[in-house]
């Protein structure tokens, strides 16, 4: 089966398209488009991911953002007191002059951390977001009775 090709323009940073030319060349792709073609991949198979998130879980959304940006740390806060009953702690660490980094760590119900990411990562200015879960019930064997029985 044939699948017809179709071209696109991307406008890009000169740094961002080193940087992504390094990595092509580093992992053996033939070309450009071969590297954003598997880049797209994997972001439909991370959004998918995102879409199937439910049931009670722990997480993590790990960001940099652009503190310097008018308006964006007041938005990212606005949206987090939303989701406050979600939140169970959060860290902030600048970067430099312009970055922020934050961690932001959650307990819920998986749609609305899921929701919650999503809000995050689509302000203009977040530069890098990672949603990271795992099902309560795959820690509720953590506890410290039974790792007290390793040592």
């Amino acid at each position: 089966m044939e699948t017809e090709l179709m071209r696109i323009g991307v406008s890009l940073p000169d740094t961002l398209l080193g940087k992504f030319d390094e990595i092509i060349e580093n992992r053996g792709y033939s070309s450009r488009s071969e590297g954003i073609r598997d880049a797209i991949r994997s972001y439909i198979s991370y959004y998918e991911w995102m879409n199937d998130i439910n049931g009670h879980l722990v997480g993590t959304i790990a960001f940099i953002y652009n503190h310097t940006k008018r308006g964006l740390s007041n938005s990212l806060t606005d949206i987090q007191h939303h989701y406050s009953h979600l939140i169970k702690s959060s860290m902030y660490v600048y970067l430099d002059h312009e970055d922020c980094f934050e961690v932001v760590v959650l307990e819920g119900e998986g749609k609305e951390i899921a929701e919650l990411a999503e809000a995050m990562m689509a302000f203009k200015g977040v530069k890098f977001s990672k949603l990271i879960t795992m099902e309560s019930n795959e820690i509720s064997d953590l506890s410290i009775e039974n790792v007290n029985q390793y040592f």
